[in-house]
């Protein structure tokens, strides 16, 4: 398994990431500020969560606390950010920042320990529990730009109804030990 897991867990990350990608592509700039409610997020306001998350949790991942005392959590819920591109900018220097920490890591540090608010987790513990946690906060970018696009949305997984023809192409294919997310990182869909 330790040979197999950091890549695996690279590309769960690099799955999500496309699929909020793929819903920023739909939406427009204006839209990606709205919020449904006072109480509910804008996409603007999860990507600068996920961000200050990601720079917090990633940077100096081995050596820190993964709560860095310069984070400022509260403020990741001001729904400040202005542009697409301020978006895209802190969208993209947290999976950097992620990518940078997760690239450096070898098989055998996955059993060393490491802290996120005192408590301790094995390397692997907290990358299993950012990828829970990114998935999350991805599949509500994912379902804000559903609500938003209504009936422009165009499906990121099988469309309705197209299960039959989707399962069709998949068995006719022979058995082979891939990724679900090789086919989808080609430009495929690829859904578990």
């Amino acid at each position: 398994m330790n040979e197999s897991y950091l890549p695996s867990a690279r590309k769960q990350f690099e799955y999500y990431q496309q699929l909020a990608e793929k819903t920023f592509e739909q939406v427009p700039d204006e839209k990606l500020f709205w919020q449904y409610n006072s109480e509910s997020n804008s996409i603007a306001t999860i990507v600068k969560h996920l961000w200050g998350n990601m720079l917090s949790r990633w940077t100096d991942f081995l050596t820190t606390d993964g709560e860095k005392e310069w984070r400022q959590r509260d403020a990741e819920f001001e729904n400040d950010i202005r542009s697409r591109e301020e978006l895209l900018h802190k969208w993209n220097e947290g999976w950097r920042c992620l990518y940078a920490a997760l690239d450096s890591l070898k098989p055998d540090d996955l059993e060393r320990i490491v802290y996120i608010r005192n408590q301790g987790h094995t390397v692997l513990e907290a990358i299993n529990r950012q990828l829970a946690h990114y998935p999350h906060h991805v599949g509500q970018i994912v379902f804000l730009g559903k609500m938003i696009l209504d009936d422009q949305w165009v499906s990121l997984s099988i469309p309705r109804n197209g299960s039959k023809e989707y399962n069709a192409e998949k068995f006719a294919q022979p058995k082979a030990r891939k990724h679900f997310t090789d086919d989808y990182n080609k430009g495929k869909l690829e859904k578990p």
